[in-house]
């Protein structure tokens, strides 16, 4: 289980939000949603160990997720707006520092790209690229934040076949967006 308590976030001065809470169960999936500003990518931040609560807890397995931040980060797969593609390395070798890429390739339609160059690739394609290392990544918890940004219609449905069977493997997706993901039965966390 993964379990958010009464966590708060402040940045600059201002207070981001209060008094959230989740519960996530393996194969489950959380939607977070709210306007601009609202705290979903500060809150996305935080679920990775990239940023830093306030107030509140943030639990795994009932312990303190973040005290150990190099088991949290055993757990988790973040993807943020940057598709973080290495523009010098190909397709293939941008994936292979993460494990085998073919089924990564395979997942979000890129092997007749597995040669081309990270800099030759459309934003969409990297966007592809980026949400292939989910398919290779052993992570229990997928960070997802506007995953869909850039991405067609075929694209999308792709996204969902892999989302589906990391949580069919009893992964857990928490995910920012402002359009509709393809995640069944997702229970969604409005920010505001």
């Amino acid at each position: 289980m993964f379990h958010g308590l009464d966590m708060a976030a402040i940045r600059g001065e201002r207070l981001v939000f209060s008094g959230v809470n989740f519960t996530l169960a393996a194969g489950e999936a959380l939607l977070l949603v709210g306007p601009n500003g609202s705290g979903k990518s500060t809150l996305l931040r935080i679920l990775a160990g990239l940023g830093r609560l306030a107030g509140g807890q943030l639990r795994w397995m009932d312990e303190d997720a973040l005290a150990d931040r190099t088991a949290h980060a055993g757990r988790v797969a973040y993807l943020g707006h940057q598709d973080a593609v290495k523009p010098g390395l190909t397709a293939g070798e941008n994936l292979t520092m993460w494990g085998d890429p073919h089924p990564g390739l395979v997942a979000m339609d890129l092997e007749r790209l597995v040669d081309m160059p990270g800099r030759m690739l459309s934003a969409g394609q990297k966007r592809r690229l980026a949400l292939a290392r989910l398919a290779i990544n052993p992570a229990l918890i997928w960070l997802l934040d506007e995953p869909t940004l850039g991405l067609d219609t075929a694209s999308v449905a792709r996204l969902g076949q892999v989302l589906a069977a990391h949580r069919k493997r009893g992964g857990m997706v928490v995910a920012a967006t402002h359009l509709p993901l393809p995640l069944l039965d997702a229970r969604e966390l409005a920010l505001v």
